[in-house]
């Protein structure tokens, strides 16, 4: 007779490019605010949100520093945006 593993003490291993996933989301807005594209935009921890805005180029270094932001960007490059920090790499 087998005994069942304890679930408790089992651990998913993350996929490797859940990580990436995330930042490539997090990119897509930088680059989207960076570029003025329309849109808006929410990053909340790991929730984000992109309605409208472009991806990254391959490029594009930028990122968004902050773990929580909003930004509306409207035609006419008119920008509101809780995000005032740099897009450069740190």
């Amino acid at each position: 007779m087998q005994v069942p593993e304890d679930s408790s003490q089992r651990s998913i291993p993350e996929h490797p490019s859940a990580i990436k996933v995330g930042e490539q989301q997090l990119k897509a807005i930088a680059y989207s605010l960076d570029a003025l594209i329309p849109g808006l935009y929410l990053w909340l921890g790991p929730l984000r949100i992109r309605l409208g805005g472009s991806l990254p180029e391959k490029s594009y270094p930028g990122t968004i520093h902050s773990s929580v932001g909003l930004a509306v960007v409207l035609p006419g490059y008119r920008i509101y945006s809780t995000y005032q920090d740099s897009y450069d790499p740190r």
